[in-house]
């Protein structure tokens, strides 16, 4: 099958999957405009405010999430039987509600706490509720029923504390209150979290759309498969590296595996892999994205500002994890390819990697200029920037015309780049209502409290108990909006375990990337299995035994603060970090040993026990342990290649 054809599949494949994705309605005519000018308008905004002009930042958020909500409601329809093609006059009317909603507080946020001294009346409180409402509809038609059932939760908890039993009880709050903080307050919809949305994201996704509009994924895929197609398994390998690419960008795994997926799941396909296998690695890969530095789909920069710690230390601590977690991805696919013969793509199909670079090569010089300007200590703004220009630049700087970001083209990234933003943006103010009941109650210390109460003072317990939660609380979330909801209901509970603060928000931003593939809300690996015509549940629970290196990698975080480059008492060592990276390395090796149930040959029942009890063995720290593990794997695979060297009956090398 030519790379030509299987661009053909993929662009099918993609159109199958839009409705898993949430690509929302594809508009023609006048309707078509009306977006695009819209979408044009939000870009455009978030690039002028954020560079030219110094805005207050409740007016800069009023007037994103007026946009937003303009785009979803125009865009989303209200069931999936509502019209695909075109929105409809129950859409208009809601868009105006909604931007009568936003006008409202931005033209008497000053009338309200200046002239009436903070005081609301009836007026204030009617357009409170009209825009949290429509908030919940447009979080419901954009994300699904999760997050505006969480967010109603919230508010009957607020209000309806008293009734809570045991220590989730509070004092409760009127509803008066309650809309006065989310709605008329910095503390609510127009908080932290749509702040930062209004800002470092909506131009980290711009920055990613002209990325794309200049052909640098295009880019990324003839990369990957120039290096890795032609090994063992070699589109799964391709799979892993183009994932890992575009997922620490767009910061959704289930819009990774539409777009790299619809390309490199038929090329495992075609090498021999299974479907669901095929499935799997490219979900597990694209998840493993949402946690790949620099920007892990902007995570990063809120948790950056959650922890009051600069961006580079989120950068580098998310270094050894990440490189783990791909590490025991790409060995278990390689096991895997081993186990079953198969080889890699054929050598007349495979691009040279210097003719790849010769061409489009220079693309990648924003991607380096965005991590450099980041890494040297400026503002995250001022990178994003730093990326669109040189993205401009660098495409015309090419052999190839049509990576050249014209005018046109620039149009096309805005548009592209504010549909992009809608979902999370919508989740960033949706989750400021729950971040203010969750300050005004206590929620956060109460679920800490419980847990702690629950572990009775043995942290692997409590870790358990905040692994499940994580999971539940980050259903079919993207990686900004899960973060924020585990960091302020799980996180606290750690950190008064005594877990290292850092280490804490990245075993729950860990675990929520991870509700991505695992059952029953996997919305990654169901995707994948739509593009790759295999069962959804199947693959799911495929995706959950290949990534299972990386439910274990947050244990050895807690565990180990090193492997987030956080000292555990006074300054970090070298030599720790090295040692650190080699064990857990060889741990994860003697896990995909363990999962894939081979190495030279089948393992036997005893050698798969010693290889999964030695990688637990290394993900504690210390010594002993580490060198027990090193011992146990040493001598077990040692054994292991003589018996495979006799059961071949021949002196050749089994490695091979």
């Amino acid at each position: 099958m030519s790379v030509k054809k299987q661009n053909v599949d993929a662009d099918q494949n993609v159109e199958e999957v839009q409705e898993v994705v949430g690509t929302g309605r594809v508009l023609k005519g006048k309707q078509q405009k009306v977006v695009a000018f819209t979408g044009i308008l939000l870009s455009g905004f978030a690039i002028y405010v954020n560079s030219f002009m110094n805005m207050q930042e409740i007016y800069r958020n009023v007037l994103f999430l007026a946009l937003l909500f303009v785009l979803a409601f125009l865009l989303y329809p209200a069931t999936k039987k509502g019209a695909k093609d075109r929105f409809t006059t129950a859409d208009v009317v809601l868009t105006i509600a909604s931007i009568a909603g936003t006008v409202y507080i931005l033209l008497f946020y000053t009338t309200i706490h200046i002239e009436r001294m903070s005081q609301a009346v009836t007026m204030d409180y009617i357009f409170a509720a009209l825009t949290v409402l429509l908030l919940l509809e447009a979080a419901r038609r954009t994300l699904g029923l999760f997050i505006p059932l969480l967010t109603s939760f919230a508010i009957v908890y607020a209000v309806f504390g008293p009734y809570f039993p045991g220590m989730f009880g509070h004092a409760g709050f009127s509803f008066e209150r309650l809309l006065y903080r989310v709605y008329m307050t910095t503390e609510g919809i127009f908080g932290l979290t749509l702040s930062i949305a209004s800002t470092y994201i909506v131009i980290f996704i711009l920055f990613g759309a002209f990325l794309s509009v200049s052909g640098a994924s295009k880019l990324f895929n003839d990369l990957a498969i120039a290096v890795a197609g032609q090994r063992r398994g070699g589109p799964a390998q391709v799979a892993v590296l183009s994932s890992a690419l575009t997922g620490s960008l767009n910061g959704s795994a289930v819009a990774n595996v539409a777009t790299t997926g619809a390309f490199t799941i038929p090329l495992m396909k075609q090498i021999g892999l299974k479907p669901r296998y095929a499935a799997a690695v490219e979900a597990t890969a694209s998840t493993g994205g949402m946690m790949m530095p620099p920007i892990m789909g902007a995570a990063a920069f809120i948790m950056a500002g959650f922890l009051g710690v600069s961006y580079s230390v989120i950068v580098f601590a998310a270094i050894i994890p990440t490189f783990l977690y791909f590490v025991a991805l790409v060995l278990a696919i390689d096991l895997e390819a081993k186990k079953q013969g198969l080889k890699g793509m054929s050598k007349d199909s495979i691009p040279q990697v210097w003719l790849v670079l010769k061409e489009r090569g220079i693309l990648l010089l924003p991607i380096m200029i965005v991590i450099t300007t980041l890494l040297m200590g400026y503002t995250p703004l001022f990178a994003g920037f730093s990326g669109i220009i040189s993205v401009i630049i660098a495409s015309w700087l090419t052999k190839d015309k049509e990576t050249r970001v014209t005018i046109s083209k620039i149009g096309t990234a805005f548009v592209d780049g504010a549909k992009s933003t809608i979902q999370v943006g919508i989740a960033c103010a949706s989750i400021g209502i729950i971040i203010a009941v969750v300050t005004m109650s206590g929620l956060g210390s109460a679920i800490a409290y419980n847990v702690l109460s629950a572990a009775n003072g043995m942290l692997w317990i409590a870790l358990l108990l905040v692994m499940a939660t994580c999971i539940v609380l980050s259903m079919g979330l993207p990686s900004t909006a899960l973060y924020i909801v585990v960091a302020v209901t799980a996180a606290p509970a750690l950190v008064e375990a005594g877990v290292n603060p850092i280490a804490a928000h990245f075993f729950v931003f860990w675990f929520g990337a991870l509700s991505n593939i695992t059952p029953p809300v996997a919305l990654a690996s169901y995707t994948a299995a739509g593009i790759a015509g295999a069962d959804a549940m199947k693959t799911s629970w495929t995706s959950v035994r290949l990534a299972l290196p990386g439910f274990i990698i947050p244990f050895m975080i807690a565990y180990n603060p090193i492997m987030v480059m956080q000292p555990e008492n006074g300054s970090i060592s070298v030599i720790a970090v090295i040692v650190t990276v080699i064990t857990s390395v060889l741990g994860v090796f003697a896990l995909a040993v363990a999962l894939t149930n081979y190495f030279s040959t089948d393992l036997v029942i005893l050698e798969r026990i010693l290889f999964f009890v030695s990688s637990l063995l290394l993900v504690s720290p210390g010594m002993l342990t580490n060198g027990l593990g090193l011992s146990i794997i040493a001598v077990t695979l040692t054994l292991h290649i003589i018996r495979a060297k006799k059961k071949a009956g021949t002196g050749q090398n089994v490695l091979a």
